[in-house]
């Protein structure tokens, strides 16, 4: 689920990174889109509005005589095919004639459908740009796209890319699902660089397509070149580029008389040989292995059960092959989002998107996303159970897999149908206690359930759809009751529409959640970080048919939550308005992701874009805007107005800023169960700058700083540095530094009778002074199309100072009082990782001393991992993995990279080696 927020000026406990996602017609607006959870595919509506313009067509022709795939169109079936030609640019020069020539053709026989294209070049063979990457990768390089609409129904893409070196893309998105590029049927392909230009013949097998059983059938067609000298993009169905396109607007390809697709299995076995090489633990620990080896078998399962509907299963899954999740430090109260890079769930996941959320512009704000897959196999959730039950425990690393299964497709009706089962195992930890060694439960046997269905009407104009999400939980173990819920099931309805020639578009979606189980499970959810129903001055609420009040014995809890967009999408003055909200009973964290309930959040923005070139510019985007938001008791807690710039240069290096305050406003979740504080306003800004991506060396860069009202200031920098010596090896280099100041980060709570002004309890915030410094690197070498090795490392340094340890004077307010000068004293005990702090919050008043561990922290890690990845035959392949993590901590508090980087090296490494074979089979 991705989460879409910008930076902010005041410390926030969102779980994601500001990023700026999208996709429309031209870079510019494509970079403004910022909050786009799914990517908008494009609907049309009934009748001439369809197809604006008269559609173009390109007629199939049946293959009578053998073509033998080489790269070269020299076999007469190719001359019978009539062309596709007359291409017309999207850029430089937006509606002119594409200044090379293209022409694409195709032929179609009981097996296959057969792609001819020669994309001339008016330098010849010295005009074409080619790379060798990984397939799907960008290539940055001249590309041939094919999109077909199989059924027609102005929706669905089925994309094939090849660029001169061979190298393959794949996209599917059926129905209005978002084209998911993790979809590797088995096709061929060959290519050739000549005097005339470049040639590709494609062979894609019909059995990896789906489409309907009409015998005669027209297929909606687009196809796309990119000339990389002359950053020329041209398109065989054009559109304006401040105009809605996609689906709706491609041309036709008519003339194909197609048998039903045939029925297919595939089966793709393999087998995993892993060894692990541990740094050193205690001696004493009689669970650590130094050095182990393992292997393991499992299988993966693809069916076409109807024309239309395909099953995938997996059975033992390993994703050892998986890229590692990078080190992050993480001071809220808030889990750490991470996105899914497992193949099975990662392939088709488009059709069980639910809850895409869009927007031009805005902040911390997250979609109303039913389905996060990383929930399916996760880390144990009673591994506490085991760490404190002794002196050492051996806890699995992730929940075993068992199997899992999904039947995804789009009907002849117009539905676009998904459906998922997977089931985990019960996993026990073996815990030593002195001289005894015992096992127990941390995690119980689980099945989750997600099905999903949209159906399309008006021609595409309109779509439906609903979700079904289901977790059970064998809960057999009286401690993981009270830790987790039994049952978790959730259910969605969304509605999309578009009208005015599609330049007009509503978005909505609704959901309800229920989860259940012991009391004691209900109160740590009602506990949690999401809603904290045990703050003492939240309004007493009710429970009704949903939950708003806090209730210990509560054996459920349930909410809703509703999203909303009214937007202008197209046209050259855009704008939208939209309305996101969750009431306080609504979870959905057993199966989905979710960093907070109880609110209320509005936004608006008004965004003028400029797609005709002048002296100064090719494009030009201006955005201007606000949003707030208000939990369910009425408390205002966010409110911010923003502005937004963005330039494309005629050297195509593009520039961007934008700037947002923010008053000060209530925190509900500051004090993490306590009463509500005020946060200081202020302000943020950021500039984004880029180079040419066409060129050997790409740079790019995103210097950012910001202010509160109580004087702490924070400020980044971060380059992106991409290198390619060579036609098949890219470097690239992501440094970034970042200085950020806190004036109010939570350290702790404690009970104290005299502290009446907030409920008996004291709120111990900081000072806090926060810097990090890290570099991602990537090394990407491809010997051939099917042959790669991939490398990537991060280091990362960081450390935190907490000073002027303080409370607040009183709820609601901002002010605070610091110990030692205008209240009470503190002093400093012990050193180093012992070291704590006494606070005596009044001096010779009532209140007892506390203590807490001074939080000053130093991080060094280092994780990374390299990929040999060689698909030896069509569908097969060989993985060669090694991976490696380091790290260290220290309690100083500050940043010394001589210091830190010499302590980053010396600590231990632990080494993974894994050899992972599978192979194919079509049956």
């Amino acid at each position: 689920m991705p989460i879409a927020l910008c930076p902010r000026p005041r410390p926030r406990p969102d779980p994601a990174p500001a990023r700026f996602t999208g996709g429309r017609g031209h870079a510019l607006l494509a970079a403004l889109l910022a909050c786009t959870a799914t990517a908008a595919p494009a609907f049309a509506q009934s009748g001439r509005s369809v197809h604006p313009d008269p559609p173009r067509s390109v007629r199939a022709a049946a293959r009578t005589t053998p073509i033998v795939l080489d790269g070269r169109l020299d076999e007469a079936a190719w001359r019978a095919a009539q062309p596709a030609m007359d291409f017309t640019q999207s850029q430089p020069d937006e509606g002119r004639p594409a200044t090379q020539r293209t022409e694409v053709r195709f032929l179609y026989d009981d097996e296959a459908i057969w792609i001819g294209a020669r994309m001339y070049d008016e330098l010849g063979a010295a005009g074409i740009r080619t790379r060798l990457v990984r397939r799907d990768r960008e290539a940055d390089s001249d590309l041939l796209s094919i999109i077909f609409d199989t059924y027609h129904d102005h929706l669905g893409r089925t994309q094939f890319t090849i660029n001169p070196s061979g190298v393959k893309g794949d996209a599917l998105g059926p129905g209005n699902a978002v084209a998911d590029p993790s979809w590797d049927p088995v096709w061929e392909a060959a290519t050739a660089i000549d005097s005339l230009g470049w040639v590709a013949e494609l062979r894609i097998p019909l059995s990896q397509l789906r489409f309907p059983r009409d015998s005669l059938q027209t297929w909606g067609l687009q196809i796309v070149r990119f000339a990389s000298r002359l950053n020329e993009r041209s398109h065989w169905a054009f559109w304006r580029l401040n105009e809605s396109g996609g689906p709706a607007r491609y041309g036709h390809l008519d003339g194909l008389a197609l048998a039903a697709s045939p029925r297919r299995a595939e089966v793709l076995p393999y087998v995993v040989a892993r060894t692990s090489h541990l740094q050193p633990a205690d001696p004493n620990d009689p669970f650590h292995e130094d050095n182990a080896g393992d292997y393991r078998v499992g299988a993966d399962l693809k069916v076409l059960l109807t024309s239309n509907l395909t099953l995938d299963a997996t059975i033992n899954p390993d994703f050892g092959q998986v890229e590692v999740d990078p080190a992050v430090v993480n001071l809220t109260a808030f889990e750490t989002f991470f996105e899914e890079k497992r193949p099975f769930f990662v392939e088709g996941a488009g059709v069980f998107g639910f809850g895409g959320f869009s927007c031009f512009f805005c902040s911390n704000v997250s979609s109303l996303n039913l389905f996060y897959s990383r929930r399916i196999g996760r880390p144990p959730q009673g591994a506490s159970l085991a760490y404190d039950a002794g002196d050492y425990a051996d806890v699995p690393e992730n929940t075993t897999i068992l199997g899992a299964a999904k039947v995804t497709g789009r009907t002849a009706g117009g539905w676009t149908i998904g459906i998922m089962d997977a089931v985990t195992r019960r996993e026990h930890a073996d815990v030593a206690r002195g001289a005894d060694q015992f096992r127990l439960p941390v995690e119980p046997a689980t099945n989750y359930f997600v099905g999903r269905v949209k159906r399309d009407l008006r021609d595409g104009a309109m779509t439906v759809g609903g979700i079904v999400t289901s977790v059970y939980r064998d809960v057999d173990d009286l401690a993981l009751a009270e830790r987790l819920t039994r049952h978790a099931e959730s259910f969605g309805v969304d509605l999309d529409a578009w009208w005015g020639e599609r330049a007009y578009r509503l978005m909505v979606r609704a959901a309800v959640s229920q989860v259940t189980g012991e009391a004691a499970a209900i109160r740590r959810v009602q506990e949690s970080s999401a809603r904290y129903f045990q703050r003492p001055d939240r309004d007493r609420g009710s429970n009704g048919l949903f939950s708003s009040a806090y209730d210990t014995a509560a054996t459920a809890l349930r909410g809703y939550g509703l999203y909303a967009r009214l937007a202008k999408d197209a046209g050259n003055w855009l704008w939208e308005t939209a309305v996101n909200l969750r009431s306080p009973g609504f979870e959905v964290n057993d199966l989905a992701f979710l960093s907070r309930a109880d609110y209320v959040w509005m936004s608006a923005n008004v965004l003028r874009q400029f797609t005709t070139p002048t002296r100064y510019y090719r494009e030009l985007v201006l955005l201007a805007g606000g949003q707030q938001q208000l939990n369910f008791s009425g408390d205002l807690t966010d409110r911010q107005l923003h502005a937004y710039a963005g330039v494309k240069l005629h050297n195509y290096w593009e520039i961007s800023g934008f700037y947002i305050h923010q008053p000060s406003t209530l925190e509900d979740d500051w004090t993490r169960g306590g009463p509500l504080v005020r946060g200081a306003g202020g302000w943020f800004a950021q500039l984004q700058v880029s180079s040419d991506a066409r060129k050997a060396v790409v740079l790019g860069t995103f210097p950012s700083i910001s202010r509160n009202e109580e004087g702490a200031l924070d400020h980044s920098l971060g380059l992106d540095v991409t290198i390619r010596p060579a036609p098949n090896i890219s470097i690239s280099l992501s440094p970034s530094y970042s200085h950020s100041e806190s004036s109010a980060q939570y350290v702790t709570a404690v009970d104290d009778a005299t502290a009446a002004g907030f409920f008996g309890r004291r709120y111990v915030f900081s000072d806090l002074l926060q810097k990090s410094l890290s570099m991602d690197t990537r090394l990407n070498i491809t010997f051939t199309p099917t042959l790669s090795l991939e490398l990537f490392a991060q280091p990362l340094i960081a450390s935190g100072r907490f000073t002027n340890f303080k409370e607040y004077v009183a709820p609601r307010r901002l002010e605070k009082s610091v110990y030692g000068r205008a209240q009470g004293t503190i002093r400093a005990e012990g050193t180093g990782e012992n070291r704590e702090y006494v606070v005596d919050p009044d001096g010779a008043g009532p209140a007892q001393e506390f203590r807490f561990s001074d939080p000053d922290f130093n991080l060094r890690s280092l994780r990374g991992n390299a990929v040999l990845r060689w698909e030896y035959r069509p569908g097969s392949t060989l993985y060669l993995v090694w991976t490696q993590s380091r790290s260290d901590t220290a309690p100083f508090g500050d940043l010394d990279f001589a210091r830190d980087r010499q302590a980053l090296f010396r600590a231990k490494p632990d080494n993974i080696f894994l050899l992972k074979v599978s192979y194919w089979l079509g049956l």
